[in-house]
């Protein structure tokens, strides 16, 4: 017994002395490592699909609070690469929604909305009409059309959810604040999951229609992801007295309480969240989102930081001693894809653009986090 006591003392010991101390010089030294990395690495002129989009999302957050104008130049090259614009389409008879597309007909599909974030944020540092003309003509069209059933995917919650609050914030137009609302109940109508307040990737893996290979609810980590952090975003720009705001807390703090209780003791989450033998090991992009987003909840004041510094602190102990690699890369990101499945390899060389994105989000919440 003796020697059990002393050797888990030893253990803690241990423990203890190689746990990191984390300053913000430390943390803005991660970001640009991590930052430049990608940079130097990939070129700015690509599409502005929802992958690279998400990037820049992570890109401009790092901007706002190290003022790197090669952060920022990196994104106003893409924008320009792509005029201001997602998809090209002009005619909006031909505009497209209702089932994946990457062409250039789908204006309607959230996917190639996310891009209006960045070019939003790239106005205000330099306004100028051609900017943002597009995402009027596009997000004008979507807040005035009766359809509702824009977001049939949980991706499309971070996609589009924050282009309409900086619509709002753009404009001074609350109908873009209203259609949001409206969208987010039909999305809640599909695959929200009343009970845990969690969200199905879409329709297909709602429960008990679609189930793991042991029979539970399948909530991937990289979907729930994009919906807490986009709720934070929404929240960021939505303004305390619109009439629908408290619907957006209760659902924030809600999902944010169901994702605590899933994270694995080593603070990443797995891709199916609920059920960790379906697709066994860590995973980033998820979890950085996820660290986003209760980072922000507690530095705005809508989360405990009693309650949620404990899986605040694992997440990021995750995501720096173990997805980060030491020249910069973010690995364990799990490809392109919408569920988790079983068998897929992601290690320490899985690294992606969205994820990147996602981890310079949190890494700016963990900035401001330990240095308030």
């Amino acid at each position: 017994m003796k020697r059990n006591i002393l050797t888990t003392l030893g253990l803690l010991l241990a423990l203890a002395l190689t746990a990191k101390t984390w300053t913000p010089k430390a943390v803005l030294e991660v970001i640009d490592r991590v930052n430049t990395s990608w940079q130097t690495r990939h070129p700015a002129e690509v599409r502005a699909f929802w992958d690279y989009a998400a990037y820049h999302t992570g890109n401009m957050e790092a901007y706002k609070l190290t003022h790197n104008e090669l952060y920022r130049a990196y994104s106003e090259r893409w924008a320009e690469h792509n005029h201001w614009k997602g998809a090209t389409e002009a005619d909006p008879a031909k505009w497209k929604y209702k089932r994946y597309g990457e062409g250039q007909d789908f204006v309607l599909f959230g996917d190639w909305q996310i891009c209006f974030q960045t070019y939003i944020d790239l106005y205000w540092l330099a306004p100028a009409e051609y900017k943002v003309a597009r995402a009027k003509e596009v997000m004008g069209y979507v807040a005035d059309s009766k359809a509702t059933d824009y977001w049939w995917w949980a991706d499309a919650l971070y996609m589009v959810m924050p282009v309409m609050t900086k619509m709002y914030k753009l404009t001074g137009d609350t109908k873009y604040l209203d259609k949001l609302y409206r969208n987010v109940c039909y999305s809640d109508s599909i695959m929200l999951d009343a009970e845990t307040g969690l969200y199905f990737r879409d329709g297909k893996y709602v429960y008990p229609k679609h189930k793991t290979a042991s029979g539970k609810k399948d909530f991937w980590a990289r979907g729930d992801g994009w919906v807490l952090a986009g709720l934070a975003k929404v929240l960021q720009d939505m303004p305390e007295s619109y009439a629908r705001q408290p619907f957006f807390v209760e659902k924030y703090t809600k999902l944010a309480r169901g994702v605590v209780k899933l994270q694995q003791p080593e603070g990443y989450w797995t891709r199916s969240m609920a059920d960790a033998a379906q697709a066994p090991g860590p995973e980033t992009s998820g979890t950085a989102f996820f660290c986003y987003g209760l980072l922000w909840g507690v530095n705005h004041g809508y989360l405990s930081k009693k309650e949620f510094a404990p899986a605040i602190e694992r997440a990021w102990k995750y995501l720096t001693g173990t997805a980060l690699q030491s020249d910069g890369r973010v690995g364990y990101v799990q490809p392109i894809g919408e569920r988790a499945i079983p068998g897929q390899t992601v290690d320490a060389n899985s690294e992606a653009n969205f994820g990147v994105g996602a981890f310079l989000l949190a890494a700016c919440e963990y900035y401001r986090y330990i240095n308030s």
